[in-house]
């Protein structure tokens, strides 16, 4: 499980490894491009039911933590759909990676 650390706070925001991966690469071309945006998630065990949404801006301090120390594979179509909903008004919402099935 990985940790996204959002402004000043200390409390992580936790991702499995695998998806937090993904959203790195989207949330970093988007504020290399100087893009604000959402990201919207649904609250994991053992935290209390609900969501979250965060405000993206390139000049607030953003920090990814991984617990595995190799970088996964990344998928494409993965990239594509987070980064289709990041130009979206409703921003990205963290959604489980969808395998097509041949």
């Amino acid at each position: 499980m990985g940790s996204l650390y959002y402004g000043e706070s200390t409390d992580p925001i936790h991702v499995e490894d695998r998806a937090l991966a993904h959203l790195k690469v989207v949330i970093s071309t988007k504020l290399r491009r100087n893009e604000s945006f959402t990201l919207s998630w649904k609250h994991a065990d053992p935290d209390p039911s609900g969501r979250s949404t965060i405000w993206l801006h390139p000049s607030i301090p953003l920090r990814f933590v991984f617990d595995a120390p190799e970088a996964p594979e990344l998928s494409r179509e993965w990239i594509e759909a987070l980064a289709h909903s990041a130009s979206s008004s409703g921003g990205i919402s963290l959604v489980e990676e969808q395998v097509a099935i041949s």
